[in-house]
């Protein structure tokens, strides 16, 4: 299974960016995808979550401005930044599970910052 992540960029305080990821490879199924992150000097940590079912789960510090969403490509996401922060600067990677394996991108640089 190989993970493909884009979009990301340098972006200013209160400006958008939108990431992608798509799966490809023997798995067909996964049944949680997402994205997490990592700033220099800090450990890697949840963003969202979207199940099979389309559940999604956020970080506190995200809610209300990013959105995560499946595509109509199967196995593939996007999640839909807004209103970014300085402290949004960070490694984005995108993670699929199945059976309880999980399976990591290989990371897009995201950096907010005037």
């Amino acid at each position: 299974v190989q993970l493909q992540a884009s979009g990301g960029g340098l972006v200013q305080p209160g400006g958008s960016l939108r990431l992608s990821c798509e799966a490809s490879g023997a798995i067909s199924h996964f049944n949680l995808m997402g994205w997490y992150r990592q700033a220099p000097g800090k450990q890697r940590e949840l963003v969202a979550l979207i199940s099979d079912g389309y559940s999604t789960t956020y970080a506190d510090s995200v809610k209300g401005r990013f959105t995560i969403s499946r595509g109509n490509v199967k196995n593939t996401i996007y999640l839909e930044m807004n209103a970014m922060k300085p402290e949004d600067t960070a490694v984005y990677y995108c993670c699929f599970s199945a059976s309880g394996m999980p399976y990591w991108g290989q990371g897009t640089q995201v950096t907010v910052s005037s």
